[in-house]
C-alpha cells in the first residue's frame, strides 16, 4: 500500500534553525531517501518552497481567483512530502521513524490510493 508522508514544520521555529544546520539536514535527507529508494520503498520525495511562494486558487462567482500565499494564517506549514510503499501502517511508521527530518518537523502518514484502485 502507498502512504503519503506530509512533512510539517513549525513556521516560527524553522526560521530559527541556522542555514548550516539546514544544509547538513538536506544531505542527511538525501542519503535517507537514497537508502529507501534503493530498497524499492520510496516512490518520490519533494521539498516545497516557503508558503510565501504559494498561490491559492478558489472559485468565486464561477471563475478561478488567485491569491498570494496560503489562505489562512498558519502555525505550521507543509514543507514537503514523501510517497512510500509499505505493507501496512505499522511498517510505514517504522520507515518514517528513520527519517532525519523528524528532528525538525512532524510527519503525517496517510494511506493513499488511486481513484482507479478498488478500496
Amino acid at each position: 500500500m502507498k502512504y503519503l508522508c506530509q512533512i510539517w514544520f513549525d513556521t516560527e521555529q524553522s526560521k530559527l534553525v541556522p542555514q548550516e544546520e539546514w544544509e547538513a539536514l538536506t544531505q542527511e535527507c538525501i542519503a535517507s531517501d537514497d537508502h529507501w529508494r534503493d530498497r524499492g520503498v520510496l516512490q518520490t520525495a519533494l521539498a516545497l518552497e516557503a508558503p510565501s511562494a504559494a498561490v491559492t486558487l478558489r472559485r468565486t462567482n464561477g471563475a478561478p481567483v488567485a491569491t498570494d500565499g496560503p489562505f489562512a494564517e498558519i502555525k505550521e506549514h507543509l514543507g514537503g512530502f514523501v510517497l512510500i510503499e509499505a505493507a501496512d501502517i505499522e511498517k510505514a511508521k517504522a520507515i518514517v521513524s528513520t527519517f532525519p527530518i523528524l528532528r525538525y518537523a512532524s510527519v503525517e502518514i496517510r494511506p493513499a490510493y488511486s481513484i482507479k484502485d478498488e478500496r
